[in-house]
């Protein structure tokens, strides 16, 4: 081989090495953590939908994903994580988030959003947007819109209306939630979904308020005979989307933002066909343990949204100026869907 065509392709390889670098180094990996089981759990599952579309649309985008909380980020500190940027996104109920913000109550209001027909058409309305002010302020990005019906479940009685709760030790994920529950009687605990099983195992619980998902990917069936969901009228519903870091979600050009909102687009689709058989399911696996579901009628709702009014919705109103105009752009949103 002649010196001038050693010289050649050394040249060449070295282009194709620095191009090699080059490329590595605009690569983008992407963690997203959450506190739910792999390929069962409809949160992951739309998780990875999403996964998917994004990285077909642009190759340079990766992925992880870090189920069970197998990160050994705990469920609530994910969002001290995402606002300092070590992690990148998370499957975040944002009612876990009222420790840094009150406003974020406003996700989880009792009856406020009563089925997921509702919650769809909330999409890009100035509820949502009042909602994403509130997130980008506090340091993350709300990209998909993932909304979660969900139900009471309990050791002894079954829950009808609000006379029924007296007495009760619940779980309900928020602390407007809990002033309702304490006025008819109920005492509360707060704690993440994952810590539910042992606390009704251990008698800390005799019942909790969460998605109809988390009842049946976590097993409570097992520690609790008695479920009370709310068909058409849920009174517990919360919104439990993939979210980024907003220092992350920053750094992506434009038009990986809309790779990521067109993507967010077709797992808030599927994630909504898995939520609407989320009631369904649960109620299945309650009767295959030998328990009892029921559903809410609509006395039984009409009577907790009476005392909702009562203590839930001034309480959280009171908050703050920006929890009023959530509460505000929420109500002008529903009227006009």
């Amino acid at each position: 081989m002649s010196t001038v065509v050693k010289k050649v392709l050394t040249s060449v390889l070295s282009l194709g090495l620095v191009a090699g670098v080059s490329l590595s180094a605009s690569a983008m990996e992407i963690k997203i953590s959450h506190q739910w089981k792999a390929n069962v759990d409809g949160r992951d599952r739309a998780a990875r939908l999403f996964v998917k579309e994004v990285e077909k649309a642009d190759p340079s985008i990766k992925f992880r994903i870090y189920p069970a909380r197998s990160l050994g980020i705990k469920p609530v500190a994910q969002l001290d994580a995402l606002q300092n940027g070590t992690l990148e996104m998370a499957i975040f109920p944002m009612s876990y988030a009222v420790g840094k913000a009150k406003e974020f109550s406003g996700v989880i209001l009792p009856g406020a959003i009563p089925n997921l027909d509702v919650a769809m058409k909330l999409k890009r309305s100035a509820y949502q947007k009042e909602i994403q002010k509130l997130a980008n302020a506090n340091g993350i990005h709300i990209v998909t819109w993932w909304w979660t019906p969900g139900a009471f479940a309990t050791k002894d009685t079954p829950v009808g209306g609000p006379e029924t709760v007296k007495g009760q030790k619940l779980r309900a994920a928020d602390p407007t939630f809990e002033s309702m529950l304490k006025a008819a009687g109920a005492s509360t605990a707060a704690m993440a979904s994952t810590e539910i099983y042992p606390a009704l195992q251990s008698g800390v619980l005799t019942g909790a308020l969460t998605s109809a998902e988390t009842f049946v990917s976590m097993r409570l069936y097992e520690q609790a005979k008695y479920s009370t969901v709310g068909g058409a009228n849920s009174l517990w519903m919360l919104l439990q989307p993939l979210v980024m870091s907003k220092q992350h979600w920053d750094k992506l050009s434009a038009k990986q933002k809309k790779i990521f909102e067109d993507a967010a687009d077709k797992s808030d689709a599927f994630f909504l066909t898995v939520q609407r058989e989320a009631t369904n399911k649960m109620a299945d696996a309650w009767r295959k343990a030998g328990g009892t579901p029921r559903e809410m009628t609509d006395q039984e709702y009409k009577d907790w949204m009476v005392l909702a009014k009562k203590t839930a919705y001034p309480e959280f109103e009171a908050i703050s100026p920006t929890a009023k105009r959530i509460l505000k752009a929420l109500e002008t949103s529903k009227a006009a869907k």
